[in-house]
């Protein structure tokens, strides 16, 4: 099957400009955002740099592809913007581990319950890791019993992503944020 002419998307990154746009007609934009029509690619960059700007490609999959006139160095410091305040904004998930033990004492659990909600408000998930030890094996019920405490304790504030499964010596329970 023979090659198209000219590729239909950017081959390199970001849009084609100026003499990047090989194709014979383009839909043009002037500076002001007034549609001009449909132009050979000559005219729409003579416009361009007639006026001091660069012709750029907005829409290379239409057909014709839509080109406007704009500040091309303006335009990328614009996009390089956007592109740091969507990472400003973004929200990097962790995971805090807490630790408990089958028969931990009540004023333990307070701590860590309260360090649990603190971590599931700043919008982290929770991994509930409870170790046995030694004969602590013998009586698992214990730890499902605290687990299962937990998770009632916390259920307005974030829903269970991993059941308790036992896994060696511990078992682990993750919670994540409503």
């Amino acid at each position: 099957m023979a090659r198209p002419p000219f590729p239909s998307t950017p081959s390199r990154e970001g849009p084609r400009v100026n003499e990047e746009i090989r194709i014979p007609q383009v839909r043009l934009i002037d500076q002001d955002g007034e549609m001009i029509g449909v132009l050979p690619t000559r005219d729409a960059l003579a416009r361009a740099y007639g006026v001091g700007l660069d012709l750029l490609e907005i829409s290379p999959n239409a057909e014709p592809p839509v080109c406007k006139i704009l500040d091309y160095g303006k335009y990328k410091y614009e996009q390089q913007k956007k592109r740091n305040e969507a990472r400003k904004k973004q929200k990097v998930i962790e995971i805090k581990e807490v630790k408990v033990r089958p028969n931990i004492d009540e004023n333990d659990y307070q701590v860590k319950m309260r360090a649990m909600k603190s971590f599931l408000d700043d919008g982290d998930k929770v991994k509930v890791t409870l170790r046995f030890r030694g004969r602590e094996m013998a009586h698992q019920e214990l730890g499902v019993k605290v687990l299962e405490r937990i998770r009632q304790e916390v259920d307005e504030l974030a829903k269970v992503e991993q059941m308790p499964r036992l896994e060696n010596r511990q078992m682990v329970m993750v919670l994540a944020p409503r």
